[in-house]
């Protein structure tokens, strides 16, 4: 079952109980019982969005960046990293909210704060573990506050008509989450955005690792459902960490997303194709390979070109396991 499209927003997500989460952690294994449970959840059912109120149009050329921030173990560098992009759209994901690993901080709201801009953050799981093994090490609380780890899309101009899509997958991290027991399913989050020349609609995604192209494919064809349905007519720009070739013997070339993409109108920008997307970092610190994961999946716009800026701090230690991945607009067609 496929959760309907939300669209409620508000101004801070209800945390759920310690008995909610005795309650989820006792429930019996199977996908009906874990979608009844997070249909009536409403940090599952609810979009929340703060920050600045903006009412600036945006002006062409403009940009915007993509970023698996990794958790966010440093949202005042992130931000910092992100002003540097000049992007005025920033798409991120697995960002915490009230996580011991983080500590207990709302991350998406600091790097808003600190680009001095609006958000709208999706709850893609709820966390009912520490983490992982080295995630633990940054954790200074036994429990979690909150526990919500999800998408975010920050922005510069006013967003409207913010929503959130669940993406069809098998619930993987709630049937077989060892170490990082969670409720929920992967997510888009997005909000259609004023620009000088019309409306543009932006979506920020996390695809599935622990899946094959075939489910990353009907993910995206959902999302893509989705939005055509919502916004008929409209540009679009869908960016963030498709997971392109996160499977064993595995290689971005084979996830049949891209050409299906193509046949639905969509052109895929990733930067230089030959060059990856991931590093080492403080979390990931031995990655058996590097991967090109992050792209931008756009139909109905002009593009300048895209980069990829390495995700390291003033320091030049690293910020996550993912560079961010930078999109040139060049105006509506």
């Amino acid at each position: 079952m496929i959760l309907p499209v939300v669209t409620e927003t508000v101004s801070a997500l209800l945390v759920p109980s310690a008995q909610t989460r005795q309650d989820i952690a006792a429930l019996p294994r199977t996908i009906t019982a874990h979608d009844r449970f997070m249909a009536g959840l409403s940090c599952m059912t609810q979009v929340e969005t703060g920050g600045l109120t903006p009412t600036t149009v945006l002006q062409f050329p403009f940009s915007l960046a993509t970023w698996n921030v990794e958790r966010c173990l440093f949202p005042t560098q992130a931000a910092a990293k992100l002003a540097q992009t000049g992007a005025d759209i920033v798409l991120l994901s697995e960002m915490d909210c009230g996580m011991a690993r983080t500590a207990q901080r709302h991350t998406t709201a600091e790097v808003a704060d600190g680009l001095g801009m609006a958000y709208a953050f999706g709850v893609e799981f709820l966390e009912l573990g520490l983490g992982s093994d080295t995630e633990r090490e940054f954790c200074a609380d036994a429990q979690n506050y909150a526990g919500f780890h999800g998408n975010a899309l920050v922005s510069s101009a006013g967003m409207q008509h913010v929503f959130m899509v669940r993406l069809p997958g098998k619930r993987f991290w709630f049937m077989q989450g060892d170490d990082q027991p969670r409720l929920g399913e992967r997510m888009a989050v997005g909000a259609m955005l004023e620009t000088a020349q019309g409306p543009l609609v932006v979506v920020s995604t996390h695809l599935e690792s622990n899946s094959d192209a075939k489910g990353r494919n009907a993910q995206l064809d959902h999302l893509v459902d989705v939005l055509d349905a919502r916004f008929p007519g409209l540009p679009i720009v869908i960016g963030g960490d498709l997971n392109s070739g996160n499977h064993i013997g595995g290689d971005w070339r084979d996830e049949s997303f891209f050409a299906e993409m193509a046949q639905r109108g969509f052109e895929a920008h990733g930067g230089p194709i030959d060059q990856v997307t991931t590093r080492p970092s403080l979390i990931t610190r031995w990655p058996e390979r590097l991967m090109k994961l992050d792209w931008f999946l756009v139909r109905g716009v002009q593009v300048g070109g895209s980069r990829i800026v390495p995700a390291t701090g003033v320091d030049g230690g690293p910020l996550s396991d993912h560079d961010l991945v930078v999109l040139e607009l060049q105006g509506l067609e």
